[in-house]
Protein backbone atom coordinates (compact mmCIF):
# COMPACT_ATOMS: atom_id res chain seq x y z
CA UNK A 1 0.00 0.00 0.00
CA UNK A 2 2.40 2.56 0.86
CA UNK A 3 4.16 1.52 -2.25
CA UNK A 4 0.81 2.61 -4.16
CA UNK A 5 0.83 5.88 -2.27
CA UNK A 6 4.20 6.76 -3.24
CA UNK A 7 3.62 5.93 -7.13
CA UNK A 8 0.17 8.20 -6.96
CA UNK A 9 2.14 10.87 -5.14
CA UNK A 10 4.53 11.38 -7.74
CA UNK A 11 1.72 10.86 -10.53
CA UNK A 12 0.13 13.98 -8.40
CA UNK A 13 3.14 15.82 -8.48
CA UNK A 14 3.65 15.35 -12.04
CA UNK A 15 0.36 16.32 -13.09
CA UNK A 16 0.27 19.61 -10.91
CA UNK A 17 3.80 20.71 -12.02
CA UNK A 18 2.78 19.92 -15.54
CA UNK A 19 -0.53 21.90 -15.47
CA UNK A 20 0.88 24.90 -13.55
CA UNK A 21 4.11 25.87 -16.89
CA UNK A 22 3.10 29.44 -18.15
CA UNK A 23 1.88 29.41 -21.73
CA UNK A 24 4.32 30.70 -24.14
CA UNK A 25 3.50 34.33 -25.02
CA UNK A 26 2.55 34.66 -28.92
CA UNK A 27 5.07 36.99 -30.24
CA UNK A 28 3.84 36.45 -33.27
CA UNK A 29 2.43 40.22 -34.61
CA UNK A 30 5.72 41.91 -33.13
CA UNK A 31 8.10 39.49 -34.46
CA UNK A 32 6.34 39.96 -38.03
CA UNK A 33 6.77 43.64 -37.65
CA UNK A 34 10.47 43.29 -36.62
CA UNK A 35 11.02 41.28 -39.69
CA UNK A 36 9.03 43.28 -42.04
CA UNK A 37 11.50 46.23 -40.83
CA UNK A 38 14.54 44.38 -40.88
CA UNK A 39 13.37 43.30 -45.02
CA UNK A 40 12.68 46.93 -45.69
CA UNK A 41 16.21 48.23 -44.34
CA UNK A 42 18.07 45.12 -46.14
CA UNK A 43 16.44 46.27 -49.10
CA UNK A 44 17.61 50.08 -49.22
CA UNK A 45 20.75 48.88 -47.83
CA UNK A 46 20.87 47.01 -51.07
CA UNK A 47 19.57 49.62 -52.81
CA UNK A 48 22.12 51.99 -52.23
CA UNK A 49 25.24 48.94 -53.45
CA UNK A 50 26.55 48.56 -49.95
CA UNK A 51 28.02 45.23 -49.99
CA UNK A 52 29.42 44.75 -46.94
CA UNK A 53 25.80 46.02 -45.68
CA UNK A 54 23.88 43.75 -47.32
CA UNK A 55 25.67 40.60 -46.86
CA UNK A 56 25.07 41.53 -42.99
CA UNK A 57 21.61 40.29 -42.97
CA UNK A 58 22.62 36.88 -43.39
CA UNK A 59 23.69 34.14 -41.06
CA UNK A 60 26.61 33.04 -41.59
CA UNK A 61 26.05 29.15 -42.56
CA UNK A 62 23.10 31.28 -44.76
CA UNK A 63 22.43 29.94 -48.33
CA UNK A 64 21.71 31.83 -51.26
CA UNK A 65 19.94 30.12 -54.06
CA UNK A 66 20.22 32.99 -57.21
CA UNK A 67 18.34 32.16 -60.82
CA UNK A 68 20.87 30.32 -63.73
CA UNK A 69 23.70 29.51 -60.70
CA UNK A 70 24.81 26.93 -58.06
CA UNK A 71 23.79 27.51 -54.35
CA UNK A 72 25.73 29.76 -52.58
CA UNK A 73 26.31 28.72 -48.66
CA UNK A 74 27.95 31.12 -46.48
CA UNK A 75 29.08 34.84 -46.34
CA UNK A 76 31.87 34.30 -48.83
CA UNK A 77 30.07 33.13 -51.14
CA UNK A 78 27.16 34.89 -51.25
CA UNK A 79 29.33 38.14 -50.82
CA UNK A 80 30.30 36.90 -54.68
CA UNK A 81 26.63 36.74 -55.60
CA UNK A 82 25.76 40.12 -54.32
CA UNK A 83 29.03 41.56 -55.33
CA UNK A 84 27.78 40.69 -59.65
CA UNK A 85 24.79 42.58 -58.74
CA UNK A 86 25.58 45.55 -56.80
CA UNK A 87 27.44 47.49 -59.60
CA UNK A 88 27.87 51.16 -60.05
CA UNK A 89 25.28 50.60 -63.56
CA UNK A 90 22.49 48.30 -61.79
CA UNK A 91 19.79 48.97 -59.21
CA UNK A 92 18.42 46.17 -56.89
CA UNK A 93 14.86 46.21 -55.25
CA UNK A 94 12.68 44.25 -53.96
CA UNK A 95 9.10 44.44 -51.92
CA UNK A 96 8.04 41.83 -49.66
CA UNK A 97 4.01 41.83 -49.23
CA UNK A 98 3.45 38.08 -47.18
CA UNK A 99 5.70 37.80 -43.78
CA UNK A 100 4.31 35.13 -41.66
CA UNK A 101 5.90 33.85 -38.43
CA UNK A 102 6.12 29.96 -36.24
CA UNK A 103 4.44 30.60 -33.43
CA UNK A 104 7.63 29.51 -31.46
CA UNK A 105 8.83 32.81 -32.35
CA UNK A 106 12.36 31.36 -34.02
CA UNK A 107 11.67 30.93 -37.41
CA UNK A 108 9.66 33.75 -40.30
CA UNK A 109 9.61 33.70 -44.02
CA UNK A 110 8.54 36.32 -46.55
CA UNK A 111 7.65 36.18 -49.68
CA UNK A 112 7.76 38.82 -52.45
CA UNK A 113 9.18 40.70 -55.16
CA UNK A 114 12.04 42.04 -56.67
CA UNK A 115 13.39 44.22 -59.75
CA UNK A 116 17.08 44.46 -60.89
CA UNK A 117 17.94 46.96 -63.90
CA UNK A 118 21.42 47.00 -65.17
CA UNK A 119 23.37 48.22 -68.15
CA UNK A 120 25.16 45.85 -70.54
CA UNK A 121 28.61 46.41 -71.78
CA UNK A 122 26.98 48.22 -74.83
CA UNK A 123 25.12 50.42 -72.48
CA UNK A 124 21.41 48.90 -73.04
CA UNK A 125 19.38 48.51 -70.49
CA UNK A 126 18.62 45.27 -69.35
CA UNK A 127 15.87 44.47 -66.28
CA UNK A 128 14.61 41.32 -64.33
CA UNK A 129 11.59 41.01 -62.34
CA UNK A 130 10.36 38.15 -60.39
CA UNK A 131 9.68 36.68 -57.43
CA UNK A 132 11.26 35.82 -53.71
CA UNK A 133 11.32 33.40 -50.66
CA UNK A 134 13.23 34.70 -47.72
CA UNK A 135 13.71 32.46 -44.52
CA UNK A 136 14.66 34.21 -41.52
CA UNK A 137 15.79 33.12 -38.06
CA UNK A 138 15.60 34.95 -34.52
CA UNK A 139 19.29 35.12 -33.18
CA UNK A 140 20.37 34.49 -29.71
CA UNK A 141 20.75 38.67 -29.11
CA UNK A 142 16.78 38.99 -30.23
CA UNK A 143 17.38 40.60 -34.21
CA UNK A 144 16.53 38.33 -37.64
CA UNK A 145 18.48 37.51 -40.07
CA UNK A 146 18.07 35.34 -43.47
CA UNK A 147 19.07 31.67 -43.08
CA UNK A 148 18.09 30.79 -46.73
CA UNK A 149 17.50 33.27 -49.77
CA UNK A 150 15.93 32.23 -52.92
CA UNK A 151 14.49 34.42 -55.67
CA UNK A 152 13.55 33.76 -59.50
CA UNK A 153 12.84 35.69 -62.71
CA UNK A 154 9.22 36.16 -64.06
CA UNK A 155 11.08 37.00 -67.72
CA UNK A 156 10.90 33.84 -70.40
CA UNK A 157 13.81 32.70 -71.30
CA UNK A 158 15.08 33.56 -74.24
CA UNK A 159 14.13 30.78 -77.45
CA UNK A 160 16.78 28.78 -78.36
CA UNK A 161 18.98 29.54 -81.72
CA UNK A 162 17.74 27.21 -84.28
CA UNK A 163 21.10 26.03 -86.13
CA UNK A 164 21.41 26.24 -90.02
CA UNK A 165 21.90 23.26 -92.08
Amino acid sequence: MDKFLGYGSLALLLIMTGCSRQPVPDTRAADEGAVRDADAQWAKTAGANDLDGTVSYYTDDASMLPPNAPIATGKPAIRAVWATMLTPDTTVSWQVNKAEVARSGELAYVMGTYRIAAKNPQDKSQEDHGKLVEVWKKQGDGKWKTVADIFNSDVPAPAPVEKKR
